[in-house]
């Protein structure tokens, strides 16, 4: 963790957050909190984690860099 007033360690969730709202929240109207959370929760577990694809690790999935990761890591 950084010291008081330095913003950086936020920065990771601040981007997901605005990614979330962006890509779903504003995108919708939910009848009822039960359902908010389950559209949240499959946008992360489904979505997010599994689909979508990410520049920042080589344009792969979450997932499936985490796999490439591991193996290459159980390879050597």
């Amino acid at each position: 963790m950084s010291r008081r007033g330095n913003c950086y360690d936020n920065v990771p969730m601040e981007s997901f957050w605005g990614l979330l709202k962006n890509e779903l929240v504003h995108h919708r109207r939910f009848k009822t909190r039960a359902e908010a959370i389950q559209a949240i929760t499959e946008y992360i577990e489904i979505f997010y984690r599994r689909q979508r694809k990410q520049a920042r690790l080589g344009y792969v999935s979450p997932v499936a860099y985490e796999r490439q990761f591991y193996g290459s890591r159980l390879a050597a």
